[in-house]
């Protein structure tokens, strides 16, 4: 068992939430800024399919802050904007189905873009005037299909156990058991903590059905993710998930790294999640906790050095659960 985590902690107070990535991003903004574009070319030549798609906007949303034309326009404000649309009236679903997390398409469509053509101009240069200009097209072709492997979104088989609890997140465990947690009963928790390296699926699910409490964002630190002192330093959001029968507390941080300084998650309170349901992910090298009341009966069933897979691997079962 690790050693305990001090009392004390040093995150920030929270900040509220105003999209699914609050920690902003250089492709966030390049997204966002494609999308003003996208939305002044459809007003201007195609404004028959803006009054459709208004049409079709179900939800309310006053005063809202955001400019939603299509659901495109909702992928990073999804979990703080009233409005929706029905899912046959989103052209643009299948996207989910490309095997790439839907909250990396910017860094996959960008670094696929800058990656043809360096080699494009690398082929051309090597072909043209010296032979050592080939050198670099492997590596170049490496780091793009890196960047292919990194943003992978595969299929997992949930498991049906009710009393089961799922890892939250792909990689080596790397803590189990008690530690301070101030706003728990008695201020303790029951912690398992989860590294992920830059070679593991970085899409994050939810470990047990329930309900959606609160979620907090705390700007912090990027302390490498196998550093203790990144629970209390590191930027991170905390998920609190609530079970109605028997009623139970589950907390689920993510925790930014040295590389990982994106958390996303685009769940939102009130909201009902289910056992492996994708929540959100961390880009790059990162860490994930799932935390629980100490006085649960439980059986562990993972100890420190394990790899687990997200949504598949069951990291204990709740004593006396059918």
């Amino acid at each position: 068992m690790a050693t305990l985590e001090p009392k004390t902690t040093c995150l920030p107070s929270a900040r509220e939430l105003t999209s699914i990535q609050p920690g902003g991003g250089l492709f966030m903004r390049l997204e966002l800024g494609w999308g003003r574009l996208r939305r002044a070319w459809l007003r201007l030549c195609r404004p028959g399919y803006v009054r459709r798609m208004a049409a079709k906007r179900l939800g309310i949303c006053p005063n809202c802050p955001h400019d939603i034309v299509d659901a495109r326009d909702l992928k990073y404000y999804r979990n703080v904007c009233g409005y929706r649309f029905a899912r046959e009236d989103d052209p643009f679903q299948r996207r989910d189905e490309w095997g790439f997390a839907r909250a990396g398409l910017a860094e996959v469509c960008c670094f696929s873009l800058l990656s043809i053509l360096l080699l494009t101009l690398l082929f051309a240069a090597g072909k043209w005037i010296h032979a050592g200009f080939w050198i670099p097209i492997p590596l170049v072709a490496v780091g793009w299909l890196f960047i292919l492997f990194f943003f992978r979104d595969p299929d997992r088989d949930i498991p049906s156990f009710r009393s089961a609890l799922v890892s939250p997140a792909d990689g080596k465990v790397t803590h189990v058991g008690e530690v301070a947690e101030p706003d728990f009963p008695g201020g303790r928790a029951f912690r398992i903590s989860i590294f992920l390296s830059v070679f593991d699926v970085h899409v994050n699910r939810v470990p047990r059905t329930g309900q959606v409490l609160s979620l907090r964002y705390f700007p912090g630190s990027f302390l490498d993710a196998r550093n203790p002192e990144c629970a209390t330093r590191n930027e991170q959001l905390w998920i609190d998930l609530e079970e109605a029968d028997p009623p139970r507390r589950i907390r689920i941080k993510q925790i930014s790294g040295a590389i990982a300084r994106r958390i996303v998650c685009w769940l939102k309170p009130g909201q009902t999640v289910w056992a492996g349901e994708r929540f959100g992910m961390i880009k790059f090298g990162s860490r994930t906790d799932v935390c629980l009341p100490v006085d649960e009966a439980m059986d562990v069933l993972v100890k420190v050095g394990d790899k687990v897979k997200g949504g598949s691997t069951i990291l204990l079962k709740f004593s006396g659960a059918s």
